[in-house]
């Protein structure tokens, strides 16, 4: 993972060459300074065309991955998390260990105030598995609202007519 220091270090973005990676590379990941880290607010990812294998019988498991943070001193690069993402396309992972991986490795380079990543998973056998995670700094205001989260992410599920 690449925590670039300066604004304009950053590789990807508008680079005609790029590299799409078929295996998991969270080297890839580019930061970029947060021009308010005074403020709360957060940024969201709505990922509808995440890819990765069943580890036990290869087949291709499709999803939307959502990632919703607060961002501290650091943001992730929009390109560079696209080109993460497609990095998990032959990687062999439970629904739950991809978003725990995604969520980590982002903990990892950007060190926010809070993040969220769920999973809504296509169905294989008649099921579908929506998993979800998320962190809160701890010691800060966001270790409760973590709790306080993660213990309602869904009292109003949607409605799903597309699976």
């Amino acid at each position: 993972m690449r925590n670039e220091n300066e604004k304009g270090s950053i590789s990807l973005l508008g680079n005609s060459a790029t590299t799409y990676r078929d295996d998991y590379s969270p080297d890839v990941l580019e930061t970029f300074p947060n021009k308010h880290p005074e403020n709360d607010y957060f940024v969201k990812f709505n990922c509808p065309e995440f890819t990765s294998l069943c580890p036990i019988t290869g087949q291709p498991d499709f999803a939307t991955i959502y990632i919703s943070y607060v961002p501290a001193e650091r943001m992730v690069e929009s390109k560079s998390l696209k080109l993460y993402l497609f990095s998990f396309r032959n990687r062999g992972d439970f629904h739950e260990d991809c978003v725990n991986i995604i969520m980590k490795d982002l903990i990892r380079l950007m060190d926010p105030k809070y993040i969220e990543v769920w999973g809504k998973f296509l169905p294989r056998g008649g099921i579908s598995i929506d998993p979800y995670c998320n962190y809160g700094k701890p010691g800060t205001k966001w270790e409760n609202v973590a709790w306080d989260r993660l213990t309602r992410h869904d009292m109003y599920p949607e409605h799903v007519n597309n699976r």
